[in-house]
């Protein structure tokens, strides 16, 4: 099943036409953003280290995969793992973490550039690459690859060096590219033309509407951690109103959310 699932998977990255990619934190959130007409989920590092109460980059391998897997088992969709750096510098380890993945029966996963090291946050490109060819040879044409170049979010605003790296990726044997952060329509165009895979990019405050970022050849636009924290903001919101107001006007939010578990849940 995983790789007809992958196949499925696959088939849905067509340039101009991005799959929306939405990313559950939990098996309720997976089960209800499928209710909604979603086609496809992908884990998120963040969210997921936000519902056990840590910060983003404070779970392990295990439980990330072990995520994946309930996740990918909450619906029928395909489900891409955030298995954010393979949760190891070494290749083989990365290849590892990969067919862990795998075996936990999702369609796809994601692998990053980021070292979590805050004094030197990106891997040299061609140890990079090697650890994205480590991965693909991993997933063995069974899962849909994502190469991830971090540049963006760790202070290296260079789009020449953010391609080269994708470019790489692509050589290694990776199936979707991703550079998050990159959020100008002049950049994503000149990144989209600039390599043979189907692109992602990263929803943010800043980024074009899915409409431009058709136009502008994405593939796959997918939202991290912002459903998580959203959920975390009304739940901040309705809080925050109970304590300093004594009023109820969360209810109407609540309504929605309640509408939505009564037609999609169920008692077993």
């Amino acid at each position: 099943m995983t790789k007809e699932l992958a196949e499925a998977f696959r088939a849905m990255h067509r340039p101009g036409a991005p799959l929306l990619l939405p990313n559950p934190w939990d098996i309720g959130s997976a089960r209800a953003l499928a209710a909604l007409g979603f086609r496809a989920l992908a884990t998120t590092s963040s969210g997921f280290a936000a519902s056990l109460g840590r910060l983003d980059g404070s779970v392990t391998r295990d439980e990330a995969i072990a995520h994946a897997g309930l996740i990918a088992a909450a619906s029928d969709l395909p489900v891409s793992a955030d298995l954010e750096n393979g949760f190891a510098d070494n290749p083989a380890a990365v290849a590892d973490c990969v067919r862990g993945a795998r075996d936990a029966g999702v369609a796809g996963c994601s692998i990053e550039d980021y070292t979590a090291d805050d004094d030197s946050p990106i891997y040299d490109a061609a140890f990079a690459a090697e650890r994205v060819r480590a991965a693909a040879q991993a997933a063995a044409g069974e899962l849909v690859l994502t190469a991830r170049a971090e540049n963006y979010l760790h202070g290296r605003r260079d789009l020449a060096d953010t391609i080269a790296r994708l470019q790489r990726f692509q050589d290694a044997g990776a199936d979707v590219l991703f550079a998050p952060g990159v959020s100008d329509a002049g950049e994503i165009r000149t990144l989209v033309a600039s390599v043979d895979r189907p692109v992602n990019v990263l929803a943010m405050p800043n980024a074009p509407s899915v409409a431009e970022l058709a136009e502008l050849g994405v593939a796959r636009i997918s939202v991290g951690g912002a459903f998580a924290y959203a959920a975390l903001g009304a739940l901040a919101e309705a809080g925050r109103e109970l304590l300093e107001h004594g009023t109820y006007r969360f209810w109407g939010r609540a309504a929605v959310g309640r509408k939505l578990v009564s037609e999609t849940f169920h008692r077993s």
